[in-house]
Parts: structure tokens; sequence; C-alpha cells
């Protein structure tokens, strides 16, 4: 319905709109902010601690509390504006997703959930697979194993990831390496959209605890390490066929 809204909306020739990606960091979202012709810029040289201020946020950190969504504004309205409204929606969406968790989940509090599901939302390729993704993570955190998430580690490496995850990156230790640290990282490391808020609140009933990509954007769900291997060495020999 709220798809359907924003068409009706947008038909308005006068508004214009900017889209939150799922999955995007706080760093793109501020690029897509300056970038945007319509937007006055009063976020420009502001730190992102002083634009939490500027929205009344408490947060100790900008990352993840922006809700992936379109936003329809009209010529000359300001960034603050649109990242105020963006911080509403999601500590909203965030709010609901905890009072409706199950009690079963290894989660302490409403931050654990909006971690998690930044994970969920940067790991899934499909949609039918994000609840799949969801367990894995829930019972990785549930049974005390690591995480093992190549996403919460780039995203440690910030600006010096090349687009290339080398060993020696797995093995540099940071608050968002879960190769190195057990439980999750230190923040969200991207902005989860509400699919995945929902997935991680109701994983698959599943014992999965790894999975591997196809190269089609689905993966393969193992519950033994055996089988997890023999999947990688299957889709990799597959991926390097001609």
């Amino acid at each position: 319905m709220s798809g359907l809204l924003n068409k009706l909306v947008r038909n308005d020739p006068q508004q214009r709109e900017l889209r939150i990606i799922e999955g995007w960091n706080f760093r793109q979202l501020r690029l897509a902010l300056n970038r945007h012709p319509d937007l006055q810029h009063r976020t420009a040289e502001l730190s992102d601690a002083e634009i939490l201020k500027s929205i009344g946020a408490t947060q100790a950190f900008a990352e993840g509390w922006f809700a992936p969504d379109y936003y329809l504004f009209y010529p000359g309205a300001s960034d603050i504006e649109i990242l105020g409204r963006a911080y509403r929606r999601q500590t909203t969406l965030l709010r609901s997703a905890w009072e409706r968790r199950g009690d079963h989940l290894p989660l302490a509090k409403p931050l654990d959930l909006l971690v998690l599901a930044s994970i969920v939302e940067k790991e899934t390729g499909r949609e039918e697979d994000r609840s799949k993704v969801a367990a894995v993570f829930t019972n990785r955190l549930r049974t005390g194993m690591r995480l093992q998430s190549d996403p919460t580690t780039i995203y440690g490496l910030g600006e010096r990831f090349d687009g290339d995850l080398r060993r020696s990156d797995l093995r540099a230790d940071s608050p968002w390496n879960t190769y190195t640290r057990a439980g999750l990282p230190l923040t969200p490391i991207a902005m989860p959209s509400r699919a995945s808020l929902d997935a991680s609140i109701a994983p698959a009933q599943t014992n999965a605890l790894y999975f591997v990509a196809r190269g089609d954007g689905s993966s393969e769900f193992n519950e033994s390490l055996d089988a997890h291997n023999q999947a990688v060495r299957r889709w990799q020999r597959r991926q390097e066929s001609p």
C-alpha cells in the first residue's frame, strides 16, 4: 500500500524524490544527499555527530538509523529534513519489530536487532533466502560461533577496502571483524530494510550454520562444515568453468 501511495503522490510534478537504498551505509547516504540538486545542503560540512544532534537523535553513531525508502519533498527542502524523516521512520520500524520478536532470540536489546538486520541485508542476494540467512546468524549467536561475515569485516576496513578481501584482512582485528571477535559487531554495517528487520525477528526454522553463494544471487545452506566445504568446492568449480 505504501508503494501505491507513493506512486499516486509522485504524480505531483513539483515534488522531487530521494531514495535511500537498502544496504547503503551512512557514507553513501551522505553522498546521495550532497549530490541531489533540489536539496539545501546543510549537512555537507557537519560531522556525523553534529548531524545526529541536528535531527534530535541520541545515538552515538549514525549507521543503520535511517530507513531505506523513497522520500518525497519540494525543491528547497533541506537534507536535514530528509534525514529526520528517515530517522523517525527507522526508529518506528525498529520499535515495532522489537515488540513483535520471539523470546527465543539471542538478542538483548533493540540495537542488537538493528545490527543483525544490517548483516542480513548485506548477506542476502535473493528475497527468498532472507529468513534463512537470518537463521544462520541467529543459530551462530545462540551456539557461540563467530559470525564470520565478510561484509562486517569490509565495513571495518572503510575506504581502505579496494574490492579485494584478503586473508590478511580477515586476520586484522577490529570491532567489526567477526572472524576475530565473537558476537555482533560494534554497530550496524548498513541501513537495513523493513524486510531484514522482519526476517531477523522471525528467522527460518532450520539448523543451518553455513551458506555459500551459488553465483546467481541465491545461496546453498548446510548444517555441517563438511557439507558446506563440499558446496563451496562445487560452486567454485561451476563459477570457474567456461
